[in-house]
């Protein structure tokens, strides 16, 4: 029974669990199938790695402080963010990654980052 490449159609000549013809026709098919879960993907990835690299710009050492204001004007997007920690005292979290803040008083966010074990 001839095998046959499952984008174009081709007759697949070579090892017995190919599945293409060639790798563009593999590339096409993929991006066909993934295409539109990429695309959400990279979108959410893109704010993520943005609200991230605006915490790790602020907080170079291991904790700082910084305003609502001032992390809006540079395009942080609160609803994104990777994890929560909640402490023994209740107060939550929010991390971008290893980049963390608290929101605190008068529209102020004590930042930090995670500790390695």
């Amino acid at each position: 029974m001839e095998r046959v490449c499952l984008e174009c159609g081709s007759v697949i000549k070579g090892r017995a669990d190919k599945k293409f013809c060639d790798d563009n026709c593999r590339s096409i098919y993929n991006n066909k199938r993934n295409g539109d879960i990429s695309a959400y993907m990279k979108r959410i990835n893109a704010i993520l790695r943005k609200n991230r690299n605006i915490l790790a710009e602020h907080n170079p050492i291991t904790t700082a402080k910084i305003n609502k204001k001032q992390l809006l004007s540079e395009g942080f997007n609160f609803e994104y963010f990777t994890s929560t920690f909640t402490n023994k005292e209740g107060k939550v979290y929010f991390y971008c990654y290893e980049q963390g803040y608290l929101p605190i008083e008068n529209d102020w966010f004590f930042l930090v980052k995670k500790k390695e074990y």
